[in-house]
C-alpha cells in the first residue's frame, strides 16, 4: 500500500511529528511504501476560487505556481492519505487548511471538465490536541468526513492523543502502541 502522510504542524520538531514516528515505523514494517510531506516546508497559496482548474480535463489544472502541484502528485500516488495535524482552535493549522481548500482541482464538479482525480482513496487523521479527545477533534473530523463524502473518498478513522505533558505525552508506551495499532488497522 502507498501511504502519504501530510504533516500539518507548523513546527518541524512537534508533538504531531513525534506521534508519527512509531506510526511510520509500523507502516514500513508491514510493507507499506510511505511518503512523509512536511507542509510547513512548502509554499502553498490559498485557493483563489477562480475555477480555472474546473476547465482542465484529466489533470489538476490549478493556475497557481506553488508546491501544491507536487503534493497533488503525491496524493494521486497514494492509496491512503493521512492528515497528521495538531488541532488549534478546533481545526488544523493554516498550511493543512490551504491543502484541503485546494482540493478543487482534484474534483471536476464545477465547470466543463468532469470526473475525479482521487475518488476511492482512503483518508485518515492523526491528531494531537489539548482538551478531551472528541471535544478537541470533532469539528476537524466532521469537516474531513464531509470532504470525503463529497469527493467520494473513503474516510477510515482518527487516532488522537491529548497533550497533558508536552512532548512526553506522545512518547508514552500507550500513545506509541495506539499509533501502531492504528497503522495496522489502516493497512487492512
Amino acid at each position: 500500500m502507498n501511504v502519504l502522510i501530510l504533516m500539518g504542524s507548523p513546527r518541524k520538531v512537534s508533538n504531531t511529528a513525534e506521534l508519527c514516528k512509531p506510526f511510520m515505523e509500523e507502516l514500513k514494517a508491514n510493507g507499506a511504501d510511505v511518503r512523509y510531506v512536511t507542509l510547513a516546508d512548502k509554499e502553498i497559496h490559498p485557493c483563489k476560487g477562480c475555477y480555472a482548474c474546473q476547465k482542465v480535463e484529466g489533470s489538476y489544472g490549478c493556475v497557481q505556481k506553488d508546491d501544491m502541484h507536487a503534493i497533488v502528485e503525491d496524493i494521486q500516488w497514494a492509496d491512503l492519505m493521512v492528515l497528521a495535524t495538531p488541532i488549534y482552535a478546533w481545526f488544523c493549522p493554516a498550511c493543512m487548511k490551504a491543502v484541503l481548500d485546494r482540493h478543487y482541482g482534484l474534483n471536476k464538479f464545477y465547470g466543463k471538465a468532469k470526473g475525479s482525480l482521487w475518488a476511492g482513496k482512503k483518508v485518515a487523521i492523526i491528531a494531537t490536541h489539548g482538551y478531551e479527545g472528541d471535544y478537541a477533534t470533532s469539528p476537524f473530523e466532521t469537516a474531513v468526513q464531509r470532504l470525503c463524502k463529497h469527493s467520494k473518498l473513503n474516510y477510515v478513522g482518527l487516532y488522537s492523543v491529548e497533550d497533558e505533558d508536552d512532548l512526553a505525552s506522545f512518547q508514552t508506551e500507550e500513545a506509541m502502541e495506539g499509533t501502531r495499532v492504528f497503522a495496522r488497522k489502516l493497512l487492512k
